[in-house]
């Protein structure tokens, strides 16, 4: 193991890393920097269409400003494994277009108004338009998988996408319920968040050809990556910045999301302030002063603080699947992400 990789492993519960997360960002981007211009270039090909509304709208949600994390996922895997070809972009372009499809339908579903603190496309131009394209998005990304010509990549990010679209409708059951359990929760963060987290590396170590080995430690590293990712952006919904979060502080609230922080606080609530749980969160009666009220017994509670902790636990194992992989820059940097992570909540 590099020392590098070892100094960053070995950090402690805080998991503070020798950078920040978006420094941590930008040296892998900078890393990746050829790779990320080609993934760019498919992105923007697969995105034209003499229906001038699809490069509009897609281009609106590609050009947001998003982190790419999840091609870069795809593209370091690949590195990491001496991959030196380049179906590894058409595979980390699919990636970032099953997510962008992800999105436009998440906002249609959630009726959000805001997504990387810009306007979202269903704000913008409407539903049934986001929705269109969004299915067109995925039709693009599903000819890239194609191209790559790998059936066991195929697999893993068609899987995936069935996975994400479960992911959906398992949310829709649980939202306003405030009997979710932890379990519950972590079922719609596996599936929403983490499958495609996972099968953004995973894809990157099959078409590199790693063993058996390899390919599950880049798996696990990307499952427990994105559970961790998902945890901090559920808290930062109670504890962060506008700026920090991409959406409006409190959206999960006002839609009565059960995430983590609203879990830990309802299970530890006292009998008399159940019904106000129940009033927000299952019936949707929210009045001024509701979400600061939340926000009170979630510090009270320990609620937004235990997701936290939760969420190291997740980056630590990220980290430790990474010490089933080759010693270089590229685990290096996957190693800094997943470190880092958490202090987005900082």
């Amino acid at each position: 193991m590099s020392p590098t990789l070892t100094a960053i492993a070995e950090q402690d519960a805080g998991l503070s890393g020798a950078k920040g997360f978006p420094e941590a960002v930008a040296a892998m981007r900078d890393l990746l920097a050829g790779d990320l211009e080609a993934v760019n270039a498919q992105i923007l090909a697969r995105m034209d269409s003499e229906v001038h509304l699809i490069p509009d709208l897609a281009g609106h949600l590609i050009n947001s400003g998003g982190k790419r994390i999840r091609p870069m996922l795809t593209l370091a895997a690949a590195r990491l494994l001496d991959f030196d070809g380049d179906d590894h972009v058409k595979l980390a372009a699919a990636v970032e277009l099953i997510h962008g499809a992800t999105l436009l339908h998440d906002d249609v579903v959630d009726d959000s108004a805001l997504r990387r603190g810009a306007e979202t496309a269903n704000t913008i131009w409407g539903n049934k338009e986001s929705v269109l394209v969004g299915d067109y998005i995925f039709s693009r990304a599903f000819e890239l998988m194609v191209a790559a010509k790998n059936l066991d990549v195929l697999k893993v990010l068609s899987r995936a996408s069935g996975v994400i679209a479960e992911g959906e409708v398992l949310q829709l059951a649980t939202q306003k319920n405030i009997d979710t359990t932890f379990d519950m929760y972590l079922a719609v963060v596996e599936a929403k968040t983490a499958a495609l987290f996972a099968a953004a590396s995973q894809s990157g170590a099959l078409i590199a050809d790693g063993d058996e080995t390899q390919v599950n430690a880049l798996r696990r590293y990307g499952y427990h990556l994105g559970v961790a990712y998902q945890l901090i952006d559920d808290a930062l919904d109670y504890a962060g910045f506008e700026a920090e979060l991409g959406k409006s502080v409190g959206d999960d609230f006002r839609e009565g999301k059960m995430t983590l922080p609203v879990v830990y606080a309802v299970a530890r609530a006292k009998p008399e302030e159940k019904s106000f749980w129940r009033r927000v969160i299952s019936e949707g009666r929210q009045n001024d002063g509701d979400f600061e009220r939340a926000h009170e017994l979630m510090r009270r509670d320990d609620a937004v603080a235990d997701t936290l902790s939760c969420a190291r636990r997740y980056a630590e194992r990220a980290l430790a699947d990474l010490l089933k992989t080759p010693e270089n820059a590229y685990s290096a940097a996957l190693a800094e992400l997943a470190a880092t992570s958490v202090s987005r909540a900082s």
